[in-house]
Order: structure tokens, then sequence, then C-alpha cells
């Protein structure tokens, strides 16, 4: 279940006794690789210790929404934007009533209404609790927003009766959420990733670069290959793990990057997510260049004109469906309008960089994509994985109706 490594998980856990399950839920989980953040309710505790959870999570449990201390960490808006999936075991009866009806009155419900993530439950309890004409209305209302409902089970429960309302086993919770991440809305597709800075030599010691930590890009190829596309992935200087399933290939400078592209063509789809560097220096001295009192305090550099990547994969013949992006620290809609035009792009994706919190190095993301048709859509501040799969499944979607 290599599709659960790095992805980020909220387990809420409700009061019910199948709550000593969510223990083993926390260690099956994170044997995948995923990282894990608990939230309890006030009912969930009365059945199992925060510590216990912490322990095995290895950080501190979520327990209540006015918490001071809590918000100073983490607060839930943080924590619901971090998610890429809360999953919520076990769930009872009240837990469905009331995010049925949009109730926020803890940090559990509060957070589901504040995040962008899938949402799953894992329903636990009584048999007749869980055939009861007002659970099954609300099991069909958060169905039909969306939620996914992993179980329940039948079988004996902790009351003596059997029936439908036991809470599913860790293996099989942590396999559903697995498969939450799995889509075939690329399958067959070949597509094509640049990501990071590129590196321009000025002599064997320097070089010019840019602050792009290729943590979008990457985010980009894991959510591809979940949705089922061949991954190519056109690296930078960086130093970030491969995602399973795709193919790496590190470049350095502009023109290693380009070659690379060319090499990996033909492709379906290109999203150039790469920071690639304008200019590079017309010559690269071939020893380290030593100050030179003669010249004064300056030194001149002439620089030329880099290729540019995504016009001249965008302008071929056998061009992919192209996407680039737009980082920019000012006039943003405006600049990335005109680089969707100049470049005979399908899509492109605009990011303000100058926002500390969704620049270069940050670990969330707020994006805004621009069409041929200057149709603008706007994906708000999440964690770069989460926003990286909302973009595949946009990009997916545009490729089709192309």
């Amino acid at each position: 279940m290599q599709r659960l490594y790095r992805k980020r998980i909220v387990l809420g856990v409700g009061g019910g006794i199948a709550a000593y399950k969510s223990a083993e839920l926390v260690r099956r989980l994170r044997d995948q690789g995923a990282e894990v953040r608990v939230v309890m309710t006030s009912g969930g505790r009365e059945f199992i210790t925060p510590l216990t959870l912490q322990a095995l999570s290895g950080h501190p449990v979520h327990l209540d929404l006015l918490d001071p201390a809590a918000e100073a960490a983490m607060g839930h808006i943080e924590l619901a934007r971090w998610a890429d999936l809360v999953l919520i075991a076990p769930t009872t009866a009240d837990l469905m009533a009331r995010l049925a009806q949009g109730v926020a009155n803890d940090l559990l419900t509060t957070l589901v209404l504040a995040t962008n993530a899938p949402i799953a439950l894992a329903p636990a309890m009584n048999q007749a609790m869980w055939a009861d004409p007002a659970t099954q209305a609300n099991r069909v209302l958060l169905q039909q927003r969306g939620i996914r409902l992993f179980g329940p089970a039948s079988g004996s429960q902790a009351c003596g009766d059997v029936g439908m309302g036991r809470m599913l086993e860790a293996d099989d919770l942590a396999q559903a959420a697995a498969d939450c991440f799995e889509r075939s809305l690329l399958t067959g597709l070949h597509l094509l990733i640049t990501a990071g800075p590129t590196q321009e030599n000025i002599d064997p010691v320097r070089y010019i670069t840019n602050h792009s930590s290729g943590k979008m890009g990457f985010a980009l190829a894991e959510a591809a290959a979940e949705a089922g596309a061949r991954v190519t992935l056109v690296a930078g200087p960086v130093f970030l793990p491969t995602p399973d399933r795709v193919q790496r290939v590190d470049v350095v400078s502009a023109r290693d990057m380009l070659t690379a592209c060319e090499a990996a063509m033909p492709c379906d789809l290109f999203i150039a997510a790469a920071a690639v560097a304008d200019y590079r220096p017309e010559m690269i001295a071939p020893h380290k260049l030593k100050k030179d009192p003669s010249k004064g305090d300056g030194l001149l550099l002439q620089m030329v004109r880099n290729p540019d990547i995504l016009a001249t994969l965008a302008g071929r013949e056998d061009r992919p469906f192209s996407v680039g992006f737009a980082a920019e620290t000012e006039n943003l809609l405006e600049y990335a309008t005109r680089k969707l035009r100049d470049k005979n792009l399908d899509l492109i994706v605009a990011n303000d960089v100058a926002n500390p919190s969704i620049g270069f190095n940050s670990e969330e993301n707020a994006v805004t994509v621009i069409d041929r048709q200057q149709h603008e859509t706007r994906f708000s501040q999440a964690s770069k994985g989460h926003i990286a799969r909302q973009l595949i499944a946009f990009i997916a979607d545009r490729f089709h109706q192309a």
C-alpha cells in the first residue's frame, strides 16, 4: 500500500467501544508510511486514553476546540489544511447525525466543516441504531455529499447483539484509506512533469539558481501516478524522495532539462512546474573567478537567454496538452494570462510566491488556474499534496474535454 506513503491523515476517534481498534489503526497507517494526527471527542477519551494514541502516532493528540496551547501549535484550521484525508473511526450514530446537520460544536466536527480533504467514516454502533430510519437517512445524506463510508460490518457486538454495525478491522480500514488515493483519471496516459530549480554555472564553484524546492512538482508527479498515469519527472537539483511508480530524470541546467524533456517525448500531457532560469552566463569560467582589484568592487557577467522549455514543447507538431506555472510576486493574474497566451498553453497555474505561507519552500499552496477562455478556477490554501490531487483531477477533466 505505497499509496499511503507520506500521506497526511487526520484520524478522528468518536465515543464508542470500538475506539480500542483505533490504536491498531494508527499503527497500520504508520506502517504504510502515513503521517497521522489524532483528534478525539470527549466520548472517545472515555474508551481509550490520549496518551496511548500520542505514543502510537508520535504527535500530541488534539482534544479541545478552544485549547490555546493546541491552537498555538497547530490550530484546527491548520489541521484542516494539513490533512490529505480525514478518517473518523469509530463514527457513532451521534457523530453521523451532527455531521449530517453541519453541527460544529467540538474540534472534530469543526475540522470536518473546515477541511477540503476527502472525508471517510467508519460507523460503529448497535445493530438497531444502525438500522434506525434516522441513521439511515443521515447515511444517505452524508454519502450524497461525497463522504465515504467504510463499513460497517456484520458480526457480534459488545452489547451481545449480532448484526450490522460492527466497525471494520484496522487492516480493512487502512486498505480503504489507501483506496482513497487511487483513481483511474489518467490510466494509459504518459505525463511529463518538470520540477525544482535549474542551476547555471558561473565557474566551477559558483552558479545562479532560485528558491524553488520542487515540492509542488513532486506532489503533482505523485498525484498523477495515483491517477494511473505513466509519469516521467524531470527534476532539477533538489533533495526529495522519488514518488512511487514515477520515472525520475535528474538534471542541472535549463539546457539539460530541455534535452531530457525532448528525450521523454512523445507524451500526452506536459506540466511545467519547474522554475527554470531565464538566463545563464554566456561564458563559464574554466577556473574559480578571483577578485580583481583593478576592476573595482563590481563583477560584470554577460548573460544570454536560456531556451524556453515550455514554449518549445507546446509548439511542437506533436504538442502535448500543455500546462504551465506562473510563480509571480505581483500582477499575478495579468502576468499568468499573458504567459498562457504567449506560450500557446492549454492551462496555466498561477501562484503568489511573495506570500511566505504558500511560497517556494512552504508546505502549502493556493493557486488559480486560467484556461484559454480566461476562465479562472481558484483552489484555496491547503497542503501541496492536496492541491496537487485537485489539480490533477482538474487537468484530467480538461484533457478529456479537449
